[in-house]
């Protein structure tokens, strides 16, 4: 059987990490898809990080080093015993054994922080909303979950903020995918815009023909060696669903994850459906399930940039017109 797949979410604290994770492992299939806490390896509980003067954002605070090894052992295909940190109230539960799923999504603050971590890696994603909506969003979190006040969550933030800025916010240079959802026009929940920016780490799906900016305000920018896809909170359902449609088109060998449950998540206990996002789960996919097609086809490697040019996962099917690499933009 092929190796497992490994997918990298990295962002700050409450940067929505968790619901795309889970959107994913939806889509996929719990048989399929399994995800792993990287922010389960920290090396303090609660209160010991408030003695020490700590955030949890330091990699001094975290076993980055076993995390590292674990990383290691589930690309290979090999389980772990991870352990258990419980957010709720700060402390440590039993260690639990784990054994990759065909796709196994890594999400945490400090993912990409070392290179030896990065290139476990098949593919690397990094959520930046804007800080203002982060902070709201873990307002929010916090209050509601973690039984925390506002205050203390806004006082933490900016003790945090350092760190932040030293350790978690670069990784971004790292990452194959930019993600940034952000407030539009509406300002609700369901209609955040979205903005993609896409790294030459990996062949992209051509979207040029489906997208065209007097046409529902979704444009797609090139520069230099990076790609930037803005899809608008506005967009509306038919629109998404063509967009959609040509990046299924893309990897019909796919066909059998075909779902109406792109773009759900939740807010409390509603269930909402947000068309940005059902697009960008969507682009992650693509290049999860392209990543198998080559693995399973006996590449050494699924990414673009350390994979032999006969190596092309649009081979999957005997034919490789699926994929082309995304037009150059911005860095």
């Amino acid at each position: 059987m092929p190796r497992p797949i490994l997918l990298g979410i990295v962002g700050d604290s409450a940067a929505g990490k968790t619901t795309l994770t889970r959107g994913l492992v939806r889509i996929l299939g719990a048989q399929q898809a399994m995800h792993v806490s990287a922010d389960h390896y920290h090396s303090y509980d609660r209160k010991q990080r408030a003695e020490l003067g700590l955030s949890p954002l330091h990699p001094d605070c975290n076993h980055v080093d076993i995390l590292q090894q674990h990383l290691a052992h589930l690309r290979a295909g090999d389980p772990i015993i991870k352990p258990v940190y419980r957010h709720q109230d700060g402390t440590f539960a039993p260690a639990e054994y784990v054994r990759p799923a065909q796709f196994t999504i890594v999400e945490g603050l400090l993912g990409f922080h070392t290179a030896s971590m990065r290139e476990t890696y098949d593919v690397r994603v990094f959520l930046e909303p804007p800080e203002e909506l982060r902070r709201k969003w873990k307002v929010q979190r916090d209050c509601s979950r973690r039984a925390y006040t506002t205050d203390q969550v806004l006082a933490e933030l900016d003790r945090r903020e350092a760190d932040a800025e030293a350790f978690i916010r670069p990784q971004r240079h790292h990452a194959d995918l930019v993600i940034s959802f952000m407030p539009g026009d509406c300002g609700d929940q369901e209609r955040l815009d979205a903005r993609v920016a896409m790294r030459p780490g990996l062949i992209h799906p051509e979207l040029s023909p489906v997208v065209d900016g007097a046409r529902g305000g979704i444009s797609l920018v090139t520069h230099g060696s990076e790609s930037s896809l803005w899809i608008p909170g506005t967009i509306s359902a038919y629109r998404s669903a063509a967009i959609q449609e040509a990046i299924w088109d893309r990897m019909h060998f796919a066909n059998h994850l075909r779902t109406e449950r792109l773009g759900e998540f939740t807010v409390g206990t509603q269930l909402h459906r947000s068309e940005p996002l059902a697009i960008t789960q969507l682009l992650v996919l693509y290049q999860l399930v392209t990543a198998r097609a080559a693995v399973a086809l006996g590449a050494e490697d699924a990414r673009a940039d350390r994979r032999r040019p006969t190596s092309d996962p649009g081979l999957a099917d005997g034919s490789p017109h699926a994929m082309r690499p995304a037009a150059p933009a911005p860095r």
